[in-house]
Order: C-alpha cells, then sequence, then structure tokens
C-alpha cells in the first residue's frame, strides 16, 4: 500500500487513532486527524498529537471535511453510523480500520482471534507459548497494544496474535488472517448494533478472506458453516477435534492428551482457550512437550477467572470482567466443584432468568450486590439460595463464612460496575483485597 503523498484523514483521537495517524504520517501521507468530542476535554490529544507532528481537529469543526481524502482511517470507538464517519465516508476514496491499515502496511503473518468472550485470555496465551517456543511473537490489536503501532515500530516478528473485536472487524475489507479463530458467540454490545444478526455478521467478516491456506479454528457448537480447513474444540461437547474430560484435553485425530489440570489456568472455559493453542502449535509445527511448561504456568489477564487465593480449602476466583450474562454463564459452568457464587452491579435491564438453570445446576448459594441484586434473587427464587451483600467487602466475608473446603468462591457480576466502580478493574481490584483480608488458618 503506498501512502506517498496520499492525503489521510484519521478519525478518532485515542490510542488506535494515534497510532494510525503516526504510521500513516511514517509512510509519507499527508495525515489529518479529527475527533467530534469536546475540544476541552480533548486538550491533552491535541497535544499528544501535536508533538508527533500532527494536526488535531475537535469538536464541530470534525464534522466538515475540506476537500477530498484519498483515504480515512476510522477508530474502533466510532460507530460507521455517526455524522463524522458518514461526511468523511463522502469525503474520501476509501473508508478503512485501523486493523485494516495495519495490515496493509505489515508484514508478519496473523493469527486473529475474535469471539464474545475468552478472546483476551486466548490472545495472551498464544503469544506466551510462541514466544516459549522460540518464535518470536507479539499480543496487539483490542488486548490494549494498537496493531499499527506494532507495525510503526518496525521490530520484526514472526507472528501477530492479535485479538479482533466486532467494532475493528466492521471495518475492514483485505484482512486475512493466516490463522482466524472463533472462540464462541453470545448476543452483546446491543447499544450498538441493531440487531443480533448484525452483531454477529461483524464479527464473521474474520473469515470475509479466507483462502485455501487459512487455518479456521472455531468452537464446535457454533456452527459457522466454513469450508476448507478447520479445527473445532469443545470442553462440553464430544465430536470435536478437540474435547476434554477429567482433567486432560483430548486430540481426537492423533490420541494425544495434555494434562490440562496441572496447569494454573480454571474452569472448562479456559481448557477451550488452551485447546485453540493447542491448535495453533500444531499448525506452525511445534510440539506439545516444547510448550507445555509454559501453558501450564501462564496466568491469564488480570480479572478473567483469575485465581485470588486458596484459604481453608475455599479456591477464590476473580472473575471482575465478566460484564455479561454470556460471560457469567461461561465462567459458572466452566467450574468442576461446588460454587459459592458472588454476582451483580449495574442494573442495565439484563434478564437474569435466561441464567435460572445454570445457577441452579452450578451453584449451591449466590451472594447478590449492587443494583440489581434483587432482580437476580426474583430471576433465580426456588432454584438457588440467594443472599444479599452491601459490597464486596461484606460479600467476600459472608462468603468465607458460608462456603466449604472444596468449593469455590466465584466472583462473577455477570453486569457491569459502574453503580460502585470506575470499571472492572476497579471491581476486581477490591475482591482481591476483600480475600487478603481474610483471616488465613
Amino acid at each position: 500500500m503506498d501512502l506517498k503523498g496520499k492525503r489521510v484523514a484519521v478519525l478518532g483521537a485515542g490510542s488506535s487513532g494515534y497510532a494510525a495517524a503516526a504510521l500513516a504520517r511514517s509512510r509519507g501521507a499527508n495525515v489529518e486527524a479529527f475527533d467530534s468530542g469536546n475540544p476541552e476535554k480533548l486538550a491533552s490529544a491535541v497535544t499528544k498529537f501535536a508533538g508527533g507532528g500532527l494536526t488535531l481537529t475537535c469538536g464541530d469543526r470534525a464534522l466538515q471535511p475540506a476537500g477530498h481524502f484519498d483515504l480515512t482511517v476510522i477508530s474502533p470507538g466510532i460507530d460507521t453510523s455517526w455524522p463524522i464517519a458518514t461526511a468523511f465516508g463522502a469525503a474520501s476514496s476509501e473508508l478503512i480500520g485501523e486493523i485494516e491499515l495495519a495490515y496493509r502496511l505489515g508484514a508478519a503473518p496473523v493469527i486473529a482471534i475474535t469471539g464474545t468472550n475468552g478472546k483476551t485470555t486466548t490472545t495472551a496465551l498464544i503469544a506466551d507459548m510462541l514466544n516459549a517456543a522460540g518464535i518470536r511473537a507479539i499480543a496487539a490489536g483490542n488486548i490494549g497494544l494498537a496493531y499499527s503501532e506494532v507495525v510503526l515500530s518496525g521490530e520484526s516478528y514472526d507472528w501477530i496474535v492479535l485479538e479482533v473485536s466486532s467494532f475493528q472487524l466492521e471495518t475492514v475489507s483485505r484482512f486475512s488472517p493466516d490463522v482466524a479463530i472463533w472462540m464462541n458467540f453470545a448476543p452483546d454490545h446491543m447499544d450498538r448494533y441493531r440487531t443480533v444478526e448484525d452483531y454477529y455478521a461483524a464479527k464473521f467478516r474474520i473469515f470475509a478472506n479466507n483462502s485455501s491456506a487459512t487455518l479456521a479454528i472455531h468452537k464446535l457448537e457454533c456452527d459457522l458453516g466454513l469450508k476448507g480447513d478447520t479445527v473445532t474444540f469443545s470442553a462440553f461437547r464430544q465430536g470435536g477435534d478437540f474435547h476434554y474430560g477429567d482433567g486432560v484435553i483430548h486430540h481426537a485425530g492423533t490420541g494425544r492428551e495434555f494434562p490440562f489440570a496441572s496447569g494454573t489456568l480454571q474452569g472448562k472455559h479456559n481448557a477451550e482457550n488452551v485447546m485453540v493453542a493447542l491448535a495453533v502449535a500444531d499448525r506452525l509445527g511445534i510440539g506439545w512437550g516444547r510448550i507445555t511448561p509454559a501453558v501450564n504456568s501462564f496466568n491469564p489477564p488480570p480479572h478473567r477467572c483469575e485465581k485470588v487465593a486458596t484459604i481453608n480449602g475455599v479456591t477464590y476466583l476473580n472473575d471482575s470482567k465478566s460484564t455479561n450474562l454470556h460471560s457469567l454463564e461461561s465462567a459458572l459452568i466452566g467450574q468442576e466443584k461446588p460454587v459459592v457464587l458472588i454476582a451483580g452491579g449495574k442494573n442495565k435491564g439484563l434478564d437474569f432468568s435466561e441464567l435460572r438453570d445454570v445457577a441452579g445446576r452450578m451453584a449451591r448459594l449466590v451472594i447478590c450486590i449492587g443494583e440489581i441484586a434483587r432482580d437476580i434473587s426474583i430471576a433465580w427464587d426456588g432454584i438457588v439460595p440467594c443472599h444479599f451483600a452491601a459490597d464486596v467487602n461484606e460479600a467476600v466475608r459472608m462468603a468465607s463464612e458460608l462456603s466449604r473446603a472444596g468449593e469455590v468462591v466465584l466472583f462473577s457480576p455477570g453486569t457491569s460496575s459502574f453503580d460502585m466502580f470506575t470499571g472492572y478493574e476497579a471491581r476486581g481490584v477490591a475482591f482481591r483485597e476483600a480475600v487478603a483480608a481474610l483471616n488465613v488458618d
């Protein structure tokens, strides 16, 4: 992709926008950045862009493109239906996303992971696994490090392991990862999409440019209708290329076994993450023996079924990243020990009755917190005992009193945290601190 002398607009003043602008400028483009947000709140961003030799136009002025642009690069946080996107789309020869830009300008092959839940852990796990095997890899994309920043760095990598969200996939056109991974799917982001079908279609764009050389890895329960080279996995059903039982991951085709239970990761949903990593290892010709130590010692990113402590025989898991019903369901059904569940938070209209059967089957009791606490107890009335706690500290103390040796105290709220915290990270830290405050025998 030749950008030399081309006029390029970049929409969005966040990290993706800045990285895309800097990358395009490094390739000789004449770059202008725009964000229709409040100019006062974007003052620090203006300074940052200026420090990189870039101009950032903010507020209403950003809605009025002057002249024609050869290319517009849109950040994933901007809906393509918003006025700034439609205005620049009309004023440009082409509108693409930051992921598409980096892909066109990058050289390293790509492993891309999408899914409603589990993609961050799997992305980090695969990158760690490859590096442990002597293959230089980096995790990027929705995991936090912009893909454009990796390409801009000029560092040489054997593989880019890329977490891609539906927002990022909306604006790809030529993006064609060498390995495309679909972790799972459940309704989410309905504030962005008109229908569940629209959300599904955005995610499915990860496969839009599959070639005969592409490996597609997907959960067995998701019947994607893909043709070509595919690998399926499931910790909950037989019939896939990878399945699970009694703490062991099995490869159906070869009879190989991987000792999942001896590692640090917990739960069947994490067994599926490891299955995906093993499928990638097979694709790249990496023997399982080379990666077993790295996989078994891998610690997931914070707040994702993170083991905090074992106290008096009770394991405490921090799954504060659980901000929707699907993530709560995954955390629950992934457990192989009786569960004392701490759930609740902001009341954003979720219907916890959808998980009534799962809660009754997997949880011995539930401690409800936050705005939605009463709604949870009503939804699960008669199926599982529900208690109430005023905050996370009280919930943890109550869980320590009511739990039994051999059980799991699972902190998986199933909704957002903004009724009590600034975000799921702060909520997870509060859980960790509450567990640390317990008396340890």
